[in-house]
């Protein structure tokens, strides 16, 4: 028996089709119902599901006048505020495709995505690093625009290209990823294959706005379910999220696994409305799915997935418990599989996580790189560069990543981008970047170095600071006395945590 799933096909995406109204479509039938509130402990903002309707096609009427067209790409410069996600689909609704980058970025990174994708203008908050650029439209203009007559939403092929986000490359360069409109209809596997989401339900996510996991677990999906999303604004720490979650009736919570550890670290906590939680960004360690439950009476069911295809591996309610490194099952619709050189692996081998070319979710290709595109296939697979083992009760159990990308608190990162920005420093001759386990379940990006003599660790963080945004700088520098290599000359990055310092 073969490592691969058989679903049953999942319905095609409607034509002619639009993202933006997609999500939105729930206004024509609850208009006064709460789509989005903005936490706080004192009080919330609160957005009915015509309000935010009105707010997107004002937005995505503003855009058109401000001169962009279907088509032109707007790269967004916002921070964690909720300007994001209606810009955002406000660019959607009328075919202007949004190009969101993250608020950590410095101003010298975001100068390498504007050359890769060539935007007509950015939308900037003010705030945000932002290098000079010929076209910039300020946030501070939505305000009026929420009040323009709406806009059409402009319908057409569901396969063609809707927005663009960016993932570390292993090449060191991040990559831009190319997703098309059909994109959230593929997102509809995910609500019974891993959210267990209904229209009653009142979903929190503990990230900010401008994180693609809170857009699409946190905003995107409940929306189109016609639930209630729930936010915490920005400035509340993790230590107030369990009074948010029991004052405003949580049902589904989610976040990254660092946030139920923060959380924890508060004791046993009263919310009697919350089903269950949801993790994905990195693996959630069994010890910290068990502690959770202990202290609330609740699951946590994680999710598998990319950036080039979201995720299609997970557990839910209503599947078996899953003990140690299982990711869960391929979602409903989902066709995985397990390869080897030649194909399929048999149950129990273990190889490369491939998901099929077909699926609804997956990404156009990366922008500008045909080549890159060709590389992640193999035949009719898409291949995540994670290595798992499916077994015979068709979960997939995790071994790790094939390559040497680093996991810094739920963001994927190539070592050879640190690698390159360090390499700019007078006094580093070689270095080699790697992330190290410094308590259970707690990795950090740790930097390993050559130099004629010990730099100073302030020092080095602060040239760091300039290069990389804050989730890509190492917190641990080390000076050694020569990088290992294997006999091809390669550096071997997951033994440089075995080296004793210079």
């Amino acid at each position: 028996m073969m490592s691969i799933s058989k679903p049953h096909p999942y319905p095609p995406c409607p034509q002619p089709f639009n993202l933006a109204a997609h999500v939105l479509a729930p206004a024509d039938r609850v208009p006064d119902k709460i789509a989005l509130s903005i936490l706080r402990p004192g009080g919330a903002e609160r957005w009915s599901y015509g309000k935010l309707r009105q707010a997107v096609l004002g937005c995505a009427a503003g855009l058109l006048g401000a001169g962009l067209s279907p088509g032109d790409k707007l790269l967004m410069r916002v921070g964690n505020t909720v300007e994001f996600p209606i810009a955002y689909l406000a660019a959607i609704a009328v075919g202007i495709v949004p190009v969101p980058t993250s608020s950590q970025l410095t101003a010298r990174e975001v100068e390498v995505l504007i050359g890769m994708t060539r935007p007509a203008a950015i939308l900037h908050d003010g705030k945000t690093p932002c290098p000079d650029f010929p076209r910039i439209i300020g946030t501070q203009k939505m305000s009026a625009w929420i009040d323009l007559p709406p806009a059409n939403f402009n319908l057409g092929d569901p396969d063609r290209l809707a927005y663009i986000i960016f993932t570390s490359g292993t090449s060191g360069t991040p990559r831009a990823v190319c997703h098309a409109h059909r994109a959230i209809w593929a997102r509809g596997m995910m609500t019974e294959g891993w959210y267990g989401l209904g229209e009653s339900d009142r979903l929190m996510h503990a990230g900010a706005f401008n994180w693609t996991y809170t857009l699409g677990t946190g905003l995107l999906d409940p929306w189109t379910a016609g639930a209630t999303a729930l936010i915490p604004a920005e400035g509340v720490d993790h230590a107030q999220l369990p009074l948010l979650i029991k004052r405003n009736d949580v049902t589904i919570f989610a976040a990254a696994p660092g946030v139920y550890r923060n959380i924890l670290k508060s004791g046993p906590f009263d919310a009697l409305k919350l089903r269950h939680g949801l993790s994905a960004g990195e693996k959630l360690p069994a010890s910290l799915r068990d502690a959770w439950h202990a202290a609330t009476g609740t699951r946590v069911y994680e999710a598998f997935g990319m950036s080039e295809c979201s995720t299609f591996i997970s557990t839910a309610p209503g599947k078996p418990d899953l003990q140690g490194a299982s990711l869960g099952w391929p979602q409903p619709g989902r066709r995985v599989a397990i390869l080897g050189d030649s194909g399929p692996v048999p149950i129990g081998e273990a190889g490369i996580i491939a998901i099929h070319r077909s699926d609804p979710g997956l990404m156009l290709g990366y922008l500008g790189d045909e080549d890159g595109t060709h590389a992640r296939f193999r035949g009719e697979w898409f291949l995540t560069g994670d290595t798992g083992e499916m077994t015979e009760q068709g979960d997939i159990l995790y071994h790790g990543r094939a390559d040497d990308m680093m996991n810094a608190g739920g963001y994927r990162v190539s070592p050879l981008e640190v690698e390159s920005a360090l390499l700019a420093h007078p006094d580093i001759h070689e270095i080699g970047v790697t992330d190290i386990e410094i308590k259970p379940d707690t990795r950090i990006i740790a930097a390993f170095y050559t130099s004629h003599k010990t730099l100073n660790e302030n020092d080095l963080q602060d040239f760091a600071k300039d290069r990389l945004a804050r989730y890509k700088q190492p917190r641990l520098y080390r000076r050694i006395d020569a990088m290992p290599r294997n006999a091809n000359g390669k550096l071997m990055r997951r033994a440089l945590p075995d080296l004793e310092p210079a």
